[in-house]
Parts: structure tokens; C-alpha cells; sequence
């Protein structure tokens, strides 16, 4: 990929979404820690102070992706709400079908789960004010999404609907590192099969996950 020297500010536009595109197609190959600036560069085919003429960072390029990851999932979780809840349903079966489709949908999305739990301890610092404060911002507008999505079928969550989202949130970026052990953690559990307790199914564990909270946090009957 070439570019020449971005004039206008359609031009520079095309040149970020080109940088996000690049960064997301790395996130399908690699986890969120073997993600680059020069390597990112490299691909992109720009020199990386190019680059940081449009990102002032790799986390300010993850942080966008992951804002926009974010986005596609809550529109998908809208769908999979309506298709999968009968709102007519006891408050307990409305909420274990809730957690079963938020839980679903969130778990086949590996990469945003990866940003999640990547979030507070790496994505969030190398960033300007401005950055994360404009982060923030948009993910206050994502958590009041959410929670107006669930609210929707079960409107007994009330104030915790935002709380639980949270928590979700916070919860698939935990489970996501346990899903996927780096090599020498997978050796290990093959030479003592006792260890593997400690390796977590994502989907599974996210599920059992998911629906505890969320009864946790209705009102008891």
C-alpha cells in the first residue's frame, strides 16, 4: 500500500481509515500485545512519523478500534435481543435469555473481548488527555446504549442496567487473556493435564459469568 502526500482533508481521512483498517486486519491475526507501531507502519506503507501524524500512538489507533468494535457489537446485540427474548417471559427466564444472547454474541467477538481486558492496563496510558477524554466520552455514550438495550426486556435492572454493562465489559476482557494461554502455558497444561482447570472456555465461562451477575443485580422477587 502507497500513498501520496495527503492534501486535503478528504485525503487525510482516507489515510486514518486506511491505518485503521490495516490495524484492524493485524487484530484478526495476532492478540492486541503483538500489535506494532512499526509494524503497523510497515504495512500501511508509510514511514511510523507518518503514521503518528494521524494517531499520536498504537494506542491511540487501538483505542478508536476498539470504540468502533464496540459500535458494531451493541447494533448486533440489538438484533440478536429481539430475536432471541419474549418479552413476555418471567422476569428469571427473560434474564437467563438476556445473558445467554449478551454472553453469545460478545464471546464469538474474540478481538473486542482482547481490547477489553487490554483497556485499562495498556490502551489507556501512552494517550493524550485529549485522547482518552474523547475515548471516554464516546464510551459513556456505548455504556448508555447498552443499558437502554436491556432495560428494554427487562426493566426491573432500573439504575444497575449501566452497572452491569460495566461489569460485563470488564468481565470479557478478564476471561478473554485465561481463553487464549501463550504457548508455553499450553505445553504446560499437556505435560500436567491438572492444570488445565485453569484454562477458561470463553464462551462457557462468560455465559456462567454473565448470568450471575445479571441475577445478581435484579431485584429479588
Amino acid at each position: 500500500m502507497t500513498f501520496q502526500r495527503a492534501r486535503t482533508e478528504e485525503q487525510r481521512e482516507v489515510r486514518r481509515r486506511a491505518i485503521l483498517d490495516v490495524a484492524s486486519a493485524m487484530l484478526d491475526e495476532m492478540p492486541v500485545a503483538a500489535v506494532t507501531l512499526n509494524e503497523l507502519s510497515r504495512r500501511v506503507g508509510l514511514a511510523k512519523p507518518n503514521v503518528l501524524r494521524y494517531f499520536e500512538s498504537r494506542e491511540a489507533v487501538l483505542l478508536e478500534l476498539l470504540d468502533h468494535s464496540l459500535g458494531e457489537w451493541l447494533t448486533d446485540l440489538a438484533g440478536e435481543l429481539a430475536a432471541g427474548v419474549d418479552e413476555g417471559l418471567p422476569m428469571a427466564e427473560r434474564a437467563t435469555a438476556v445473558a445467554e444472547v449478551v454472553s453469545r454474541t460478545l464471546a464469538g467477538r474474540v478481538v473486542l473481548c482482547d481490547l477489553f481486558g487490554a483497556q485499562g492496563g495498556v490502551l489507556e496510558h501512552n494517550v493524550s488527555v485529549e485522547v482518552v477524554a474523547r475515548y471516554k466520552r464516546a464510551s459513556l455514550d456505548r455504556l448508555a446504549t447498552m443499558a437502554a438495550l436491556l432495560t428494554k426486556y427487562l426493566p426491573e435492572l432500573g439504575e444497575n442496567a449501566a452497572l452491569f454493562s460495566l461489569q460485563t465489559m470488564i468481565t470479557a476482557g478478564a476471561l478473554s487473556a485465561y481463553s487464549t494461554p501463550p504457548p508455553a502455558l499450553l505445553a504446560a497444561y499437556q505435560a500436567e493435564p491438572e492444570l488445565g482447570r485453569f484454562h477458561l472456555d470463553l464462551p462457557d465461562f462468560l455465559r456462567l459469568s454473565v448470568t450471575a451477575t445479571l441475577l445478581g443485580v435484579l431485584p429479588r422477587a
